[in-house]
C-alpha cells in the first residue's frame, strides 16, 4: 500500500469521525493505543492496520483536521444520530473528482468501534467509480514506552504525530 493511500485512508477516518462542533457533539475515544484496521472493495482482500495513540488532546486535534477538510473540501456535510447509530452523509471536492459519501458509524468510543462508509466518484477516481469501506478500530490498552500521545503509525510503518502537522 503506498504512503499517499494509507494517509488517504486515516485522513477519510479523521473526515468521517469529525464535523464541526456547532453540528455535532461526537463521542471522544478513550485514552490509549487503538488498533484501526481498514477493508476496501479498492483493494480486495487487503485490510491494513494502523495504530494511534491518544489522549483527548490529540483526539481533539484529529477532530479539527476533519473538520478543517469539510470546511474547505466539502459543499455538503450532515451528520446526526440515529438510533444507536451516527450516520453522516457528504458531498466533497478532490480535485476534479466529486465524492459522494455515506457513513454509519456503530460501537462504543470506549472499547470499540465500526465505519461502514460507501463513496462514489464524478468522475472516476484513479479509475473507479464508487468504494465500500469498513474501518474497525478497537482500543488494546495503554500506549506503548516509545509512544506518545498523537502519534500514528501506519500500516506501511512511517509514523507521525498529529500534533506537528502544519499550522492553517
Amino acid at each position: 500500500m503506498s504512503k499517499r493511500l494509507a494517509l488517504t485512508q486515516i485522513l477519510t477516518a479523521a473526515f468521517i469521525l469529525s464535523t464541526p462542533a456547532h453540528a455535532f457533539d461526537f463521542p471522544k475515544r478513550k485514552s490509549g493505543l487503538w488498533e484501526i484496521e481498514t477493508a476496501s472493495t479498492a483493494h480486495s482482500g487487503v485490510a491494513p492496520k494502523a495504530q494511534l495513540c491518544i489522549d483527548q488532546k490529540s483526539d481533539d486535534a484529529l477532530n479539527d483536521i476533519g473538520t478543517g477538510i469539510t470546511k474547505q473540501m466539502c459543499s455538503t456535510s450532515n451528520v446526526r444520530r440515529e438510533g444507536d447509530a451516527i450516520v453522516s452523509d457528504s458531498v466533497c471536492k478532490f480535485g476534479a473528482t466529486s465524492i459522494t459519501t455515506h457513513s454509519v458509524v456503530t460501537g462504543r468510543f470506549d472499547s470499540a468501534y465500526q465505519v461502514d462508509t460507501r463513496s462514489t466518484y464524478e468522475p472516476p477516481m484513479n479509475g473507479r467509480k464508487e468504494n465500500a469501506a469498513v474501518i474497525q478500530a478497537r482500543w488494546i490498552g495503554p500506549c506503548k514506552a516509545d509512544q506518545k500521545p498523537g502519534d500514528m503509525i501506519l500500516p506501511n510503518g512511517m509514523k507521525f504525530n498529529v500534533h506537528d502537522r502544519p499550522q492553517q
